[in-house]
């Protein structure tokens, strides 16, 4: 008898094709009413989950007798009540490795617009702005050389710097829970205290996972001891950053501009950095390529087949509850 599959967000077809091979396979379809509502109702007999984006604990799993495992097409997990799961004995996969490379270019990519005005002078142009040379009031801060601070030299961090350091002759400095002597010697990077680095870096990248410790990491006394010219460019999650305390660093000059992925609430509809110049704004893209998002499903199913065929994961979180 096969087991069933339900999705928690929306997956692609060529996903539920796949999945469909071995399992019953359960999506919940907005034009046939509530979603939420959908997804309680086969909960019950849901043996596995698969999707992103949605809160998972408790209250939300209490009816899930049969659930085995939670397959996750992400990276990070903070999502998911993991003390529950492993209360209950159900394995957590998530999708690692295979957006490192997609989420730094898109870590770079924020450095480069946030310090060259891009998005801003962009709408600029369009809006028929440009009626001679600009001067220095368009004027952006060079990439090139400046010093490039991570905080959090994880594998998404360590991809940052490379490009930093390799692309860009950027010195880097880096902050975390450890060394990395292979980065240091490959890159030069020097380890130190997160508060040396936010006084000297021109871009301060966050790479870190959201955990109570980093809860709002950067508040308004870390935004004080930044350069008034530098950048802080955020693609881990939004509440590592104090936002208000943010908007009113980016309003009074505290920091030149910052580069954002990630926020606090999210969706974001409506802000206060929508209304700053000096912000870059984006929709929590950094894995949203095609190619890394069909990497990421094709792992995601992997993991799930794994657990329910009875083998152990490639990407299991939570190991301690695997027989």
């Amino acid at each position: 008898m096969k087991k069933t599959v339900l999705a928690f967000s929306r997956i692609t077809p060529p996903m539920v094709e796949r999945l469909q091979q071995t399992f019953n396979v359960i999506v919940p379809n907005p034009k046939l009413g509530d979603i939420s509502a959908q997804f309680n109702e086969a909960l019950p007999e849901a043996h596995g989950l698969i999707g992103a984006g949605r809160k998972l604990g408790q209250a939300q799993l209490a009816t899930a007798a049969k659930l085995e495992v939670v397959s996750s097409v992400s990276v990070g997990y903070d999502n998911y009540d993991l003390a529950y799961f492993n209360e209950r004995g159900i394995a957590l996969t998530n999708t690692p490795d295979v957006l490192t490379e997609s989420t730094a270019d898109l870590g770079f990519a924020l450095i480069m617009s946030a310090a060259r005005r891009v998005a801003e002078l962009d709408a600029w142009t369009k809006a028929g702005q440009w009626q001679a040379t600009v001067g220095p009031a368009h004027f952006g801060s060079d990439v090139f050389g400046k010093t490039l601070g991570i905080v959090g030299m994880g594998n998404i961090g360590a991809a940052i710097a490379r490009r930093g350091r390799l692309g860009f002759n950027m010195p880097v400095l880096y902050s975390g829970n450890s060394r990395k002597p292979a980065l240091e010697q490959e890159l030069g990077a020097q380890y130190c205290s997160l508060e040396h680095l936010l006084a000297e870096a021109d871009f301060v990248c966050l790479v870190v996972p959201l955990t109570a410790q980093t809860q709002h990491l950067i508040g308004q006394r870390e935004l004080q001891l930044m350069k008034p010219g530098a950048f802080l460019i955020n693609v881990s999650r939004g509440p590592v950053v104090d936002e208000a305390a943010l908007v009113q660093a980016l309003q009074n000059g505290t920091i030149r501009g910052a580069g954002l992925d990630v926020y606090e609430k999210e969706p974001l509809s409506e802000s206060p950095l929508f209304q700053l110049k000096n912000a870059v704004t984006l929709p929590h893209v950094g894995s949203a390529t095609a190619e890394t998002r069909e990497a990421m499903a094709n792992r995601a199913i992997d993991n799930l087949c794994s657990a329910l065929n009875g083998e152990r994961p490639r990407d299991l979180v939570n190991p301690q509850v695997w027989k």
